[in-house]
């Protein structure tokens, strides 16, 4: 009874077990952002700046340092990622905080530039960040999104069921196409030995395998390519009973892997962005102390 207490005294603060990142805390980190963003407007219309803002004056300095302090902290998220602990800096917080403050730089790096830009390694700086926060974007909306479609195609079943389902239907072709001749069983026997799921990345985001095997085999024994599928012929409709089946369990591992992809692929700009990133905001700060 002792080891309940604590999740029902956290529940009565309004606490869901369940609850995702972007709501946690009852939106706790967006408060704070957003009560920052209101600071840094409020701050940026009240300063007087001579002859105007930009990210050469000592607000811009101000507000620059204040973002760059933020971006090495948003960084620290990959790290944080390695030790799993509860509490108020509990991974779900630490995502939820670096979620709605990255928002909140494209405020406070805005305001930092004075909206002074130009072709320069400055912009260069702002546009990377601009880029990382962008493809943060798209994973959080993946993120919302995707895991309930993933859930309901896998229909209980993991991917590792699925592919065994596929071997399975594999070996019963095998055995069906035993008594077939010659070409129809090398129809069935490309569908046998071709990978599935190879080709390029743009058929896995796509969910699209023009060159299925499969798909061609039962193509061709149901509508003759160089052969016909006669009514009443057992082994031609067994087989072609399991290729409809393989290809049915094909299109719901390949909307898994799509799905997955999906939830993946934006890691492939934004990681490179954000060290892409590290290197201009390097560059701006050496420039900018060294000409200051």
């Amino acid at each position: 009874m002792a080891t309940r207490a604590p999740f029902r005294a956290r529940r009565a603060k309004g606490e869901v077990l369940h609850d995702g990142f972007l709501r946690h805390a009852r939106f706790r980190w967006l408060k704070v952002a957003m009560l920052v963003c209101l600071l840094s407007i409020a701050s940026y219309m009240l300063v007087d700046v001579t002859p105007h803002h930009n990210g050469g004056s000592w607000y811009g300095y101000t507000m620059g340092t204040v973002g760059v302090l933020l971006i090495l902290w948003l960084t620290l998220l990959g790290l944080r990622k390695r030790a799993m602990t509860p509490g108020r800096w509990s991974l779900k917080a630490w995502t939820s905080a670096h979620v709605y403050l990255g928002l909140g730089l494209i405020v406070i790096a805005t305001l930092h530039t004075g909206f002074q830009l130009g072709w320069n390694v400055h912009t260069l700086a702002y546009a990377l960040m601009m880029l990382v926060i962008l493809s943060g974007i798209f994973g959080i909306t993946v993120y919302a999104t995707l895991p309930a479609a993933l859930s309901n195609n896998r229909a209980e079943m993991t991917q590792g069921q699925m592919l065994d389902a596929v071997r399975a239907i594999d070996r019963q072709l095998h055995d069906a196409a035993q008594p077939l001749p010659q070409g129809q069983a090398a129809l069935v026997r490309q569908s046998l030995e071709q990978n599935p799921f190879g080709g390029h990345l743009l058929n896995r985001l796509s969910g699209r395998y023009p060159r299925c095997a499969t798909a061609k085999a039962q193509a061709a024994l149901r509508h003759g390519t160089g052969t016909q599928s006669d009514t009443g012929n057992e082994p031609l409709e067994r087989i072609d009973a399991l290729l409809e089946r393989k290809q049915a369990m094909l299109a719901r591992l390949r909307r898994h892997l799509k799905l997955k992809a999906l939830l993946e692929i934006w890691l492939y700009v934004h990681v490179p962005a954000t060290f892409a990133l590290l290197a201009a905001l390097t560059a701006h700060i050496v420039s900018v102390f060294f000409y200051w």
